[in-house]
């Protein structure tokens, strides 16, 4: 047994002691990659503080300190807050289709104005999805995760904001929610037959979902990935470009403010959608390297957090908040190499914007909670709270 397993429960309480049993090396790893974004935008911007890579420090900072005092919250605040933080996040989202408050930005009627803030309610409702499926499956059996008609309750939780996403339409944020979902419930043990059909399912559906489900747009999007080349100066142009960067920054790159593509403007959405690419071009294949290497020991401290969670609603969280972390980067990574779509995914902490970021950190909140917390036990109930 572990000295920190013998520490009596009233010493464990105290704050100094919450701090201690933080894993620093995941709050590290964390720092260093939105290090690495803050320093990207300041070269992108051509030496300049203005207008990304401060705004992204500043963030960054606010958020850490979140982050850090979320991490002393007890997993009982989350699971009470689970089903109505859900409830709310789904009403933010159908106010955006059904109400003049939504916003359209980037063709995509996606933003809620609020008149003093906008905000992108799809971003969130991936957390209220991890929390609300999290807390649902704490509730429940092992067979009935493994296959019940039950199981059409977390398979609405998910299509609902799946659907209403995708028609805003955010394709992006979409896949994230649709993957997230059916992440959380391979976790929870769904059998493995339901698991073949649906993808198979899937895969099937794909070709008329191109064809007769997707704005003109997107469908566009699709054959421009199949095919960059028939269009190099309309739709293929930012796979072209993105794909010219990562191969020109070689084994060690062209050196730090030295990208052509990105210093020259020729890479679209240099701050966004495709950092990535601008860390390949000036840093090469050891940079870009270590920086997914970053990310793969983030996830992985991270599976061990969850792993080590008494409470099913914690291994359950814990595992969903990494699966969309997981999903930012394969999908982000797979899209500037022009191995999917392009669908504005942007990368973790090392792109510029602030409600990915919040997202991203509020998650990590959550999974730093449960390493802090990991010997706490919660009740069986169905009750709201």
């Amino acid at each position: 047994m572990t000295a920190s397993a013998l520490t009596r429960p009233g010493e464990r309480d105290r704050l100094s002691t919450k701090i201690s049993e933080l894993d620093w090396r995941l709050v590290g790893l964390l720092c260093v990659v939105a290090f690495v974004g803050a320093a990207m935008l300041y070269s992108i911007a051509g030496g300049e503080w203005q207008p990304w890579a401060i705004k992204h420090v500043i963030r960054f900072g606010a958020l850490l300190v979140v982050m850090l005092a979320l991490a002393m919250l007890h997993p009982k605040w989350w699971f009470r807050a689970a089903y109505p933080l859900y409830a709310v996040l789904l009403v933010l989202v159908l106010m955006i289709e059904f109400t003049p408050l939504g916003y359209v930005a980037g063709g995509a009627r996606n933003w809620l104005n609020l008149g003093f803030i906008r905000i992108q309610p799809a971003e969130f409702m991936k957390l209220g999805l991890v929390l609300a499926l999290a807390r649902w499956y704490h509730s429940h059996t092992a067979q009935e995760a493994r296959w019940s008609w039950k199981l059409l309750i977390p398979v609405g939780m998910i299509g609902v904001p799946f659907l209403l996403v995708a028609k805003q339409p955010d394709l992006g944020s979409a896949m994230v929610i649709g993957l997230t979902g059916a992440a959380i419930m391979f976790v929870a043990g769904l059998s493995w037959r339901v698991i073949a059909a649906g993808a198979a399912a899937a895969i099937a559906v794909i070709p008329p979902f191109v064809m007769f489900g997707m704005h003109d747009y997107q469908r566009n999007r699709v054959l421009t990935f199949l095919s960059p080349e028939s269009d190099p100066s309309g739709t293929g142009y930012n796979i072209i470009q993105s794909k010219i960067a990562l191969g020109s920054g070689g084994f060690l790159g062209k050196g730090y403010g030295l990208g052509s593509q990105s210093q020259l403007e020729f890479l679209p959405e240099r701050h966004t959608d495709f950092i990535f690419s601008t860390v390949a071009e000036e840093f090469g294949f050891v940079g870009s390297f270590t920086v997914l290497a970053c990310y793969v020991a983030v996830i992985l401290i991270s599976l061990r957090i969850a792993s080590l969670a008494h409470s099913h609603f914690g291994r359950i969280a814990a595992a969903g908040m990494i699966a969309f972390f997981a999903l930012f980067v394969l999908i982000n990574g797979a899209m500037v190499m022009g191995l999917a779509p392009v669908v504005g995914v942007p990368m973790p902490l090392l792109s510029y914007g602030g409600s990915s970021m919040m997202t991203v950190m509020i998650g990590f909140g959550l999974i730093l909670s449960t390493r802090v917390h990991r010997y706490a036990e919660l009740p069986k109930g169905h009750g709201l709270f």
